[in-house]
């Protein structure tokens, strides 16, 4: 073809590049003409049912099933990449979301152990529920009943009558000196006597500890061993082992602190339980009543969260509306588990590395959140 003949085709020599960008405009047009109804790129006649995933069961097996189109499942790519690039920024160790049993979102090392710092009081209430239903543990049972006293300065009478109940909602009015207390605690804590038993919620590291005594003491099982055959085995957890866990004394009291290491896909397992009100494909591994019992708001813990039994309950406005429980450790250890959307999300940090508080945690939360436009 002559130069003659290409410059009556193309007389002007941006002609091409207008004619690409014309088609290009006219494709992106047809494409929303043809999908009216798409969202972010999620077209809802193009869905699908998680449970056709995997085996079917809406539960992991050996090893989670992974979306390998999150938008198949509502969600926005876009706004996924947005939720990594903010754990990114932030420094998050581990971060994974599962969507009714599938998983959605992986980012950093989800496979790894880390410390889980007070999130180990979410599972000993759920360890506590199986064997309460196994009539091995009274709620109503007092200090005094069990034996349990401390280091001098000892229990007083009145503190004795402290109910395991009490100490499960953090209203014991024992405010002895603990094992693992933060400074933030050690600064709030009351002065001994000052609110009697069941009357006043301080987040107390003395119930929490003395609970791991207490369970030991009536079960007859170590906290880790149970932990251990009573959720990682039935759950099929990945990483979790009997070892992973540590008693920590302190010189302030007898009563240690049960610490453990879990990986965030272990820890979104116990999500998923507590998501499911205890179930387990066809075994109910936590009482379903025991479930609902403990996510009860029975104090106002302020920030946006309520306390039930060991677990934070969110307030809704304070979640845009959704309900949310929670387990929540250190500064971004945690479980969060959003019923209305079946979802859980796991987080962890590495202790130590971690230089942001639950602002950051939140927000990452409410970004995942916002990500499931369908």
């Amino acid at each position: 073809m002559s130069r003659k003949t290409l410059r009556a085709l193309h007389p002007f020599p941006g002609t091409v590049v207008l004619a690409c960008l014309f088609l290009l405009t006219a494709c992106d047009s047809r494409e929303s003409r043809g999908c009216p109804t798409c969202v972010e790129g999620v077209d809802p006649t193009r869905l699908i049912d998680p449970a056709t995933l995997g085996d079917g069961s809406g539960y992991p097996g050996a090893a989670w099933t992974v979306a390998r189109d999150p938008r198949r499942l509502g969600w926005s790519e876009a706004r996924l990449a947005g939720v990594v690039d903010y754990a990114a920024s932030l420094g998050s160790h581990g971060l994974m979301v599962v969507d009714r049993g599938v998983v959605v979102l992986e980012h950093g090392h989800t496979s790894r152990n880390l410390i889980v710092q007070s999130v180990r009081k979410s599972f000993l209430s759920a360890l506590f529920g199986i064997y309460h239903h196994l009539d091995l543990i009274d709620l109503q049972a007092t200090m005094e009943d069990l034996g349990i006293d401390d280091l001098p300065p000892s229990l007083t009478p009145e503190e004795k009558q402290a109910t395991v109940e009490h100490l499960l909602m953090a209203r014991s009015g024992i405010y002895h000196e603990a094992a693992a207390e933060s400074p933030s605690m050690k600064a709030a804590r009351p002065p001994r006597g000052s609110h009697p038993p069941g009357t006043f919620w301080y987040y107390n590291n003395w119930d929490f500890n003395a609970l791991g005594t207490i369970f030991i003491q009536l079960t007859g099982k170590d906290v880790f061993q149970a932990l251990y055959d009573d959720l990682a085995v039935p759950l099929q957890m990945q990483e979790f082992l009997p070892a992973n866990g540590w008693y920590f004394y302190q010189e302030v009291s007898e009563h240690p602190a049960y610490h453990f290491t879990m990986s965030p896909r272990d820890m979104a397992r116990f999500g998923l339980l507590m998501l499911r009100e205890g179930r387990w494909r066809d075994r109910q591994i936590v009482p379903e009543s025991w479930v609902r019992r403990s996510l009860q708001p029975y104090s106002d813990a302020g920030s946006g969260w309520s306390y039930g039994y060991m677990w934070w309950v969110g307030k809704t406005d304070a979640w845009e509306g959704h309900q949310v429980f929670a387990a929540l450790g250190g500064t971004g250890q945690a479980i969060y588990v959003v019923p209305g959307m079946e979802v859980v999300i796991t987080h962890k940090v590495e202790h130590g590395a971690w230089a942001h508080g639950w602002t950051q945690v939140n927000q990452l939360v409410r970004m995942i959140l916002a990500a499931k436009v369908m």
